[in-house]
């Protein structure tokens, strides 16, 4: 009964974090650029009470008889899958049709950017400067950067006209009646994007687990294509997480249930003396 009582308590805890989680994806539906969060669950190790035995003397095999004592987190997932791109009309609001994240980062010297985070958000607008920044104020990488090579910015005169992004990610404008390129928006790829961390501000982080960047444009070497003008929405299915939460809500009051019938017999027990 004891252990009744321990897996009950395991599989509230459990619940509450699934419960957390869905409680962010609905938070963040309308968020750009953001990614779902999955809690899955595992077994935790179960006590033998007896041992499995092989056929022999006339009798057959035996399994083995084992209790189990409750369950834990297994993973808490980030769900890369592509949001629905929403259309804005505005020329520096961009989404990625494909795979690959944004580079942004912090400029350490002249047009040089370092410290990068990558994002799916691209909300972008044009400082006073005339340098393509975040909301936050984060400079969008161009180029092709590297460990030993950092990102440039891309400056737009505040004077330009007509400013128009490819799909492969360039910046073009008029200089009067000239054509001119402001650069080109750098794209970056992992080898496994779940490994990637959330750091807040609809940013990720690498870790050791996501792989090193593969910088390069958009189109290539299985980057996606860029759409300007438009904005990806969150992945989040609010039928799915409303689902989720029904279950999660189930599951947690079945484990108080497991608790309080758990405590019921106990007590019937301590009442046989009298």
């Amino acid at each position: 009964m004891l252990r009744s009582m321990y897996s009950g308590i395991s599989g509230m805890k459990n619940f509450q974090t699934k419960l957390d989680v869905i409680g962010n994806n609905i938070a963040n539906v309308n968020t750009f650029g953001f990614k779902k969060g999955r809690v899955t669950f595992k077994d935790m190790i179960s006590q033998t009470v007896a041992g499995a035995s092989e056929p022999g003397g006339g009798r057959g095999g035996v399994n083995p008889k084992q209790v189990g004592l409750g369950s834990q987190i297994a993973a808490i997932d980030t769900i890369q899958t592509q949001g629905n791109l929403q259309t804005t009309g505005r020329i520096l609001d961009l989404s990625i049709s494909g795979e690959g994240y944004f580079v942004v980062g912090e400029s350490t010297t002249g047009l040089n950017i370092r410290n990068f985070s990558y994002t799916r958000a691209g909300n972008f607008y044009l400082d006073s400067n005339g340098d393509l920044v975040t909301g936050d104020g984060l400079y969008v990488v161009g180029g092709t950067p590297s460990t030993t090579n950092p990102g440039t910015k891309i400056n737009i005169p505040t004077d330009a006209k007509d400013i128009t992004i490819g799909s492969d990610g360039k910046v073009t404008y008029l200089d009067g009646s000239i054509l001119r390129n402001a650069g080109q928006i750098a794209l970056a790829k992992f080898p496994n994007s779940s490994g990637l961390q959330k750091s807040g501000a609809n940013l990720f982080q690498a870790t050791t687990n996501s792989g090193v960047a593969d910088y390069d444009f958009a189109n290539v070497d299985g980057k996606g294509s860029i759409e300007s003008g438009t904005l990806e929405m969150s992945n989040v299915d609010l039928s799915e997480e409303f689902t989720e939460m029904i279950v999660a809500q189930r599951g947690f009051q079945a484990n108080t249930r497991i608790i309080t019938t758990s405590d019921e017999i106990l007590q019937e027990l301590v009442n046989l003396k009298r």
